[in-house]
């Protein structure tokens, strides 16, 4: 056998690997070309020498097409990017081209295939329907607002890092051959193979695979949490939008019946029976309205934008403001929405959750005084060309064990008291959880009671005696009893008050969607 022979099968071997093995194997190989390979040869003939190295093509082998990434991905091209891209490459030297695929060749790790360039993805929001009711609207939000995915895929992510966290490591297979052969009178090795597994202390592998489960959940728990808040987030520009939608229909009524008004007091100054004034007080009024409509429909487009970031889609996307709202204050109670909060709402959840996860982690970092073992087992591939003993050139097991010693109290004294104090800070924020809902639920169920019984006292009171006093005074102005101004006046009043009422609807709306959302379950009403 020769050198030209060995560098010949090294050829054969795929190009990644010849790579990986560099430039020493093929100078090891060349420093051999004064061996005398013939008669290493007829020492070699005997049978347990071919299957060794029979085992060792093997091995090599396959840890090359291991080494080797699949032809078709490396005869991938990455797409073009953008013309000004293919332009500068386009101007490259074949010079430069050369130097730069060597560079990539010896510089970059060869056992990966080449990244895979991919255009921008571009987004494509879909239009909105004509008339979008509220549950569409949360409908698809849920599958398409970007946090939601976000924290979706999070979880999900953090559900398969269970599958791997409490698995033994993988072995390691190593081989070594040695040129020339190490002697041992009469015997000789000249390969020896080894393979290797370190188990680490299956409680604590145990512990981090629970702690793991918890994270797990408690990131499960955290979009919950997310999708009530963007739910309720929608309802509440859901109801302003509402509510502008009712100021604009209420000012245009307005100022179709304050043109009505200045109609009349014109007639009234040509029969003599008003001044000039009054006409000049309708018009700054008018005025007055038509400033209010440039701020309501400002209002309505950046809501209307609000709404399309919570529901992922384009800005631009009109939505028609609701024609009606049924808020109707529920029969529940401060005490009933704690004790739902308590028991449902994922914030608080994932919070106990995360507290659990810590607990676990205290158990991991006391286990990390335990030691890690490792067991071996190694092949020696001996021979003894010539020998007269029976057992000489045989082949030698060695099995080993080796440990860990963890002999220093500082560090894993440092490493509990870390996860000790974490353990201690996850109960601390179980409490301001639980406190902060108790505090907003008390907050929001006193908003609904008042915004209850203002919404009661505007329908049963405020407005009709508004309205009445409003439509008295106008049959007095004809019937020149009463000023104009105080036609004005009461219509100001009126305005003012019709939209005081609509806020105070949407305002129980915005604030039970609030509870609904506090207390982590829809309640019904």
């Amino acid at each position: 056998m020769s050198s030209s022979f060995l560098l010949v099968e090294f050829g054969r071997t795929p190009t990644n690997f010849r790579r990986a093995l560099g430039p020493a194997f093929v100078n090891a190989i060349y420093a051999t070309k004064q061996l005398d390979w013939s008669a290493m040869v007829g020492q070699l003939a005997s049978r347990r020498a071919a299957y060794a190295w029979l085992a060792a093509a093997t091995i090599i082998t396959c840890l090359g097409c291991a080494a080797t990434p699949p032809q078709d991905l490396l005869s991938q091209q990455p797409p073009a990017e953008k013309s000004g891209h293919t332009a500068m490459a386009a101007t490259n030297t074949p010079s430069e081209v050369s130097r730069a695929a060597h560079w990539q060749d010896t510089n970059l790790p060869q056992f990966l295939p080449p990244p895979k360039l991919a255009e921008p993805e571009v987004l494509e929001f879909p239009a909105a329907e004509q008339f979008e009711t509220l549950d569409d609207l949360e409908a698809f939000a849920v599958g398409n607002n970007p946090t939601l995915r976000r924290m979706q895929q999070e979880a999900a992510a953090a559900w398969a890092k269970t599958g791997y966290v409490n698995q033994l490591p993988d072995p390691s297979v190593g081989t070594m051959f040695f040129a020339p052969p190490m002697h041992f009178e009469p015997d000789r090795q000249w390969a020896e193979m080894e393979f290797m597994q370190m188990i680490p202390w299956l409680g604590r592998l145990k512990a981090e695979g629970r702690q793991a489960q918890m994270e797990a959940m408690a990131a499960e728990n955290d979009y919950r949490a997310e999708r009530l808040r963007v739910v309720g987030d929608i309802r509440m520009n859901w109801y302003k939008l509402y509510v502008l939608g009712k100021q604009i229909e209420i000012t245009e009524v307005d100022k179709a019946q304050l043109q009505s008004l200045i109609t009349t007091a014109n007639a009234r100054i040509a029969t003599g029976d008003a001044q000039p004034g009054d006409v000049l007080m309708a018009t700054l009024e008018l005025s007055n309205l038509q400033e209010q409509m440039l701020g309501y429909r400002q209002q309505v487009i950046a809501t209307t934008a609000e709404l399309n970031r919570l529901l992922g889609r384009d800005a631009r996307v009109p939505i028609m403001p609701p024609a009606a709202i049924y808020a109707t204050l529920p029969a529940w109670n401060h005490d009933l929405l704690r004790q739902i909060a308590l028991e449902s709402q994922p914030e608080l959840i994932a919070a106990h959750l995360r507290a659990a996860a810590t607990r676990w982690g205290v158990e991991v970092a006391r286990l990390e005084r335990r030691p890690d073992l490792t067991f071996g087992a190694r092949w020696m591939i001996m021979d003894a060309p010539g020998a007269m003993m029976e057992d000489a050139g045989r082949d030698t097991w060695v099995l080993g064990v080796t440990t860990t010693l963890p002999i220093w109290d500082r560090k894993y004294d440092a490493m509990l008291s870390e996860a000790s104090r974490e353990h201690f800070a996850a109960h601390a924020s179980v409490d301001e959880v639980a406190v902060r809902l108790d505090a907003l639920l008390r907050d929001l169920w006193e908003q609904a009671l008042a915004s209850h019984q203002t919404v009661l006292l505007y329908e049963q009171s405020i407005l009709p005696q508004a309205r009445q006093t409003f439509e008295a005074d106008q049959q007095s102005l004809i019937n020149n009893t009463v000023t104009f101004d105080r036609v004005i006046r009461d219509y100001r009043t009126l305005l003012t008050l019709e939209l005081g009422y609509h806020r105070a609807l949407g305002q129980l709306a915005t604030t039970l969607a609030r509870i609904r959302q506090t207390a982590g379950v829809d309640l019904a009403p």
